[in-house]
């Protein structure tokens, strides 16, 4: 393939000129040879499979830039409805050689499209190979690479394209011409893979050689894979991001020769704008932004104050960080409108204020949360109270649950067919149950596209964007997925994830400041180092920790919104704030994007879709209200006959904490939420840039070197208070 595209461009650059292209708009010579090289009908390799149980064809992963870094990891696959294709044209004239009812194995050709087919979907919505939703998946497990792998056949029978994408990771070096390893994992490389086989796709499909709409892109992905999905929908179209692409060797960017930048391809002799954003995002765990993350995190910590910090040295770690927290929030100036979130959140007993939003610190008033409130608070509680009242009004969507009564037993099945919601509810709320499985599960934490655990289902079988899988799964370490499932989900490749033995700086459990620093004065100029390496740019002036906020793109000039996002977390989340997801709510809502956040209550890190949600109903929902016009109605409850195979419960008794009255409606304090939320959520000790072990780092540690550093909150924390953390410290 890599042959294949140098001789395409070869050919091409020798018949090129400047004089191509319109005066105003006059791209570098390359734009021609690139178009033509990604050109899928130009690829004589280009092969289909057939997936007979999910009917649904599925192209073999091919290169999505013409000056790859990595081959394997900067690739594309799709899988396509069978409904909208009329079968494989192996000879080049146009017609089907191959179809659905002849192909027995992979078939090289070109697509043949039937644009006047439909398919409906589960919850009615109605599609052809025109208006088609796409759903890319990102990947991405722990910020790092994936490999090329085939598009898995998951949202067939709704009539979406699924697109699966490799890409670049934390991890990733090569070797140069001299033979020195470089390492080329920095960011933005991940999310600019992940725009590039976007824009590859969007061109082949704008000339017929892929269905599919070219608006209707839906990112999604979890952990880390969240993280990019919320990042890739958050930065569509914005500029910051072309000369990462343009260096691959992107479809539709390209620098004029004064400058500037043409967004354009050729289609038909005609120039049409070519994006690299989406139109909507399901994100599940966003790991971003991390700008705020220890901040945040240390934040919720310091709420409950219970929690059991392992050394002084952390809880004061997390104390200073909290006040810079404060600091922080208010100096952002956030508002939000009431009628927006659907909160009383001054009191009024209306709902059609613009609240400002604001943490404020009194000891004797807030005794109960170490001295902080204000209606940045009020907001977060709100919030979590609201998310876990769906739960309880949604009890009866539990499908494969086990239901306990209060002596421990499972109840028979005629109980649990007698059980009321208010039954169900406050069985939640005393923890007697026991999830089951569903098949509208996320996945892993890279956002899969090809499974759960054991990957695919067979042919494209039942799941949502990760197959079926338990509901909440947790690896003997406590964490929300473990390196066997990392790797699958990331395409088959070895994700190390940081541990102290994989030179992070801190980690939960740990009782030692590092593992690696001999005292506290070493760790602090390695800080100082490594942040003013980010702050001094990178090749293209750019602060690689400010282009992966999403904060700083969602509203901006120069950014495509997108016109709807979904950020769904575990209310147990170890490794990202709670904060991080309502920070990009407000943002969103205040730059017109319709926006939900979902706290999935006893749900940990990428928490599975349950009690009647899925990604297809959510897509199809949006496509109603912002296209079609047509409402998506989540279907009714099946009537619940028997009860689960459970032996025991396993949910969490929130009746210390949470009261619920005989209308059903809960409530709780702060002080409570936040004892819930972080009695099991911890994994890295806030107060160190090492969310979750250190993995969210843009430089990978190994046993002898720490991860690179670029949190400018805790070195100025580690700055300012030197002379009380020095103290404590035990290096």
């Amino acid at each position: 393939m890599k042959k294949l595209l140098a001789l395409l461009l070869a050919l091409v650059l020798t018949s090129v000129s400047c004089a191509c292209f319109a005066e105003e708009t006059a791209a570098v010579s390359d734009k021609e040879a690139i178009e033509a090289a990604l050109n899928l009908a130009n690829n004589p390799d280009q092969e289909w499979t057939y997936k007979s149980g999910a009917d649904a064809w599925v192209l073999t992963p091919v290169i999505a830039v013409t000056r790859p870094v990595i081959e394997n990891e900067e690739g594309v696959s799709v899988c396509v409805p069978g409904a909208y294709v009329k079968g494989i044209d192996t000879d080049g004239d146009g017609e089907a050689d191959v179809t659905a009812a002849t192909a027995t194995e992979a078939v090289q050709g070109r697509l043949v499209i039937d644009y006047a087919a439909t398919v409906t979907s589960t919850n009615g919505q109605t599609y052809t190979a025109a208006t088609a939703p796409v759903i890319l998946n990102t990947g991405a497990a722990g910020y790092g690479n994936s490999s090329n792998t085939a598009a898995a056949a998951t949202y067939a029978a709704e009539g979406y394209i699924n697109v699966a994408c490799g890409n670049r990771g934390k991890q990733d070096s090569t070797t140069n011409e001299a033979g020195e390893t470089v390492y080329t994992g920095d960011a933005p490389s991940c999310l600019v893979d992940q725009k590039a086989a976007a824009r590859y796709v969007k061109y082949n499909i704008l000339l017929g050689n892929l269905p599919g709409s070219v608006e209707y892109w839906v990112s999604t992905g979890g952990s880390g894979g969240g993280a990019h999905a919320a990042m890739f929908a958050a930065t569509s179209n914005n500029p910051d991001f072309y000369d990462y692409q343009i260096e691959v060797g992107a479809v539709g960017v390209y620098r004029n020769a004064d400058g500037s930048y043409c967004t354009t391809v050729t289609i038909n002799g005609e120039e049409v704008e070519l994006s690299d954003g989406a139109w909507g995002c399901v994100a599940y765990s966003a790991i971003t932004s991390l700008y705020e993350a220890d901040m945040a995190l240390a934040m919720e910590y310091t709420l409950n104050t219970g929690f059991n910090f392992n050394t002084d040295f952390q809880q004061a770690m997390a104390g200073f960080l909290s006040q810079e927290y404060m600091s922080y929030i208010n100096a952002q100036n956030l508002t939000v409108e009431e009628a927006k979130v659907g909160f009383d959140l001054d009191g009024d007993g209306e709902k059609n204020s613009t609240v400002a939003l604001t943490i404020e610190y009194d000891e004797e008033k807030y005794a109960d949360t170490n001295g902080y409130g204000g209606t940045y608070l009020n907001l977060y509680l709100a919030e979590l109270t609201e998310n876990l009242q769906w739960v309880v009004d949604n009890l009866d969507y539990a499908e494969g649950w086990t239901w306990f009564g209060s002596d421990g037993a499972a109840l028979t099945d005629e109980e649990v067919a007698a059980m009321t919601t208010a039954d169900k509810a406050q069985a939640f709320i005393e923890g007697r149950y026991a999830k089951g499985s569903s098949g509208n599960s996320m996945g892993g934490p890279g956002g899969d596209r090809n499974g759960g655990p054991g990957g695919n289902p067979p042919d494209g079988g039942p799941g949502g964007p990760g197959g079926e899988m338990p509901l909440d799964r947790h690896s003997p370490s406590g964490r929300g997925f473990d390196n066997t499932d990392a790797a699958a989900n990331s395409g088959g490749d070895e994700m190390n994830v940081g541990t102290p033995d994989a030179g992070t700086t801190q980690a939960a459990g740990s009782s030692t400041n590092s593992n690696n620093y001999s005292s506290y004065a070493e760790m602090l100029a390695a800080y100082e180092a490594d942040v003013a390496e980010i702050a001094a740019g990178d090749v293209y002036g750019k602060n690689i920790v400010n282009l992966y906020n999403p904060l700083n793109y969602i509203g901006a000039e120069g950014t495509a919104d997108p016109t709807w996002m979904r950020i769904v977390c575990g209310a147990k989340e170890g490794d990202i704030a709670m904060f991080n997801s309502l920070n990009m709510q407000i943002a969103a809502l205040n730059a017109g994007i319709d926006t939900t956040i979902e706290w999935q209550w006893d749900g940990g890190h990428v928490p599975s879709e349950i009690l009647g949600s899925s990604l297809p109903l959510w897509v199809d929902r949006m496509y109603g209200a912002y296209v079609s016009g047509v409402e998506t109605v989540k279907p009714a409850a099946e009537a619940l006959i028997s009860n689960g195979t459970a032996e025991s419960a396993t949910g969490t008794d929130l009746s210390g904490w949470v009261t619920i009255d005989e209308e059903g409606k809960v409530s709780f304090t702060l002080a409570d939420g936040m004892t819930y939320r972080t009695q099991d959520a911890s994994k890295a000790v806030p107060g160190f840039d090492v969310i979750d072990y250190g993995q969210e780092d843009y430089v990978f540690g190994d046993s002898d070197t720490n991860a690179r550093h670029w949190s400018v909150w805790v070195l100025k924390v580690l700055q300012e208070n030197r002379e009380t953390l020095e103290s404590l410290s035990n290096n």
